[in-house]
């Protein structure tokens, strides 16, 4: 299984599955991960986390325990 946290950065991936319950699925819904989008990671932080993603014309930041749990393809 493939996640948003193995895409490299500059690297596009369609999201499949969200692999997370209650309050949380909700927050990365809202957010704009849903299935079926379409997620280019732009860049990490200097530390690795978080990851700077552009979903559906804006960017966001997503830990990378969040992007753990978010399957693509």
């Amino acid at each position: 299984m493939k996640t948003l946290r193995d895409v490299p950065v500059g690297a596009q991936a369609v999201i499949k599955r969200l692999h997370v319950e209650g309050a949380l699925k909700r927050r990365v819904m809202d957010m704009g991960l849903t299935r079926g989008t379409q997620v280019h990671v732009r860049k990490v932080a200097p530390l690795g986390d978080p990851l700077e993603l552009t979903v559906r014309g804006y960017e966001l930041s997503l830990r990378k325990q969040d992007a753990q749990s978010i399957e693509v393809e």
